[in-house]
């Protein structure tokens, strides 16, 4: 019995979408909320996958990726936002389209205390930075929101950040 598109894990729609809107470079630093999209990414003969060792340097690989005509994200955990900020200004100041995948922690359930001061900066962070935040909450927002997130961040030349709540991708325990 095959699955119909919306039994499918939003995860593989997710990657699915991002492909089909042209997004072939996934950078990223390992990250569980994102397995799934590095391990897709990594057996996908036609993407690009590199890791990083900061957030940080996806920003510039982003812009030169973008140079040479093509369409990447940068895929992180909330926490690595804060290792960007300075690079942010080079979205702006560049005029680059910038699309970013975060995985929220400190918000939904959040039993880690290490990880809500960064989880809640994360929205006016980004938004001081003069990037746009649109956010998916449940399973079946996930392919028009990655679609809005892409098509914002490529035809308007805008920096944009899907962020993956935890009421999507769920809390950690501990």
């Amino acid at each position: 019995m095959t699955q119909s598109p919306a039994e499918r894990p939003w995860q593989d729609r997710l990657y699915e979408t991002l492909r089909s809107n042209h997004i072939d470079l996934f950078v990223y630093v390992p990250d569980g909320g994102h397995k799934i999209l590095i391990n897709r990414s990594l057996e996908d003969a036609s993407a690009t996958s590199i890791p990083l060792t900061n957030e940080a340097e996806g920003v510039p690989m982003l812009a030169g990726y973008h140079l040479g005509g093509k369409r990447g994200a940068l895929l992180m955990q909330s926490s690595g936002v804060g290792n960007c900020v300075n690079q942010f200004s080079l979205v702006q100041t560049g005029n680059f389209p910038f699309l970013t995948i975060v995985t929220m922690r400190g918000d939904f359930g959040e039993q880690n205390a290490w990880q809500i001061p960064m989880g809640q900066g994360v929205r006016p962070v980004m938004e001081a930075m003069g990037i746009t935040c649109i956010e998916a909450d449940r399973p079946d927002e996930i392919e028009v929101c990655a679609s809005a997130a892409v098509n914002m961040a490529y035809r308007s030349r805008q920096g944009v950040g899907l962020l993956l709540s935890q009421k999507l991708i769920g809390a950690k325990a501990f």
